[in-house]
């Protein structure tokens, strides 16, 4: 099995509760909720944040259990209130 890296970018509330810079090295076809798993382990106090956040890929939108087999950057949304 190969490794991929995991770039992660934070937006919003969250990205006060994480570093700047976060990276990390997975085995391919983890899936986007181990990663968040992976963080709210090192950075406890991220986990209420976490489980309402958003995840993109790129443009995209994708689910918790959207498969990583290359090297990415996933980005954390918090949700927006408002209109």
């Amino acid at each position: 099995m190969q490794t991929i890296e995991i770039k992660i970018e934070a937006f919003g509330a969250i990205e006060r509760l994480l570093p700047k810079a976060l990276a990390f090295e997975f085995v391919e076809d983890r899936m986007v909720n181990d990663v968040l798993t992976h963080i709210v382990t090192l950075y406890p106090d991220a986990s209420h944040a976490m489980e309402k956040c958003v995840c993109a890929i790129g443009e995209d939108i994708v689910t918790r259990q959207t498969p990583l087999n290359q090297s990415c950057t996933l980005v954390l949304l918090s949700p927006v209130a408002g209109g």
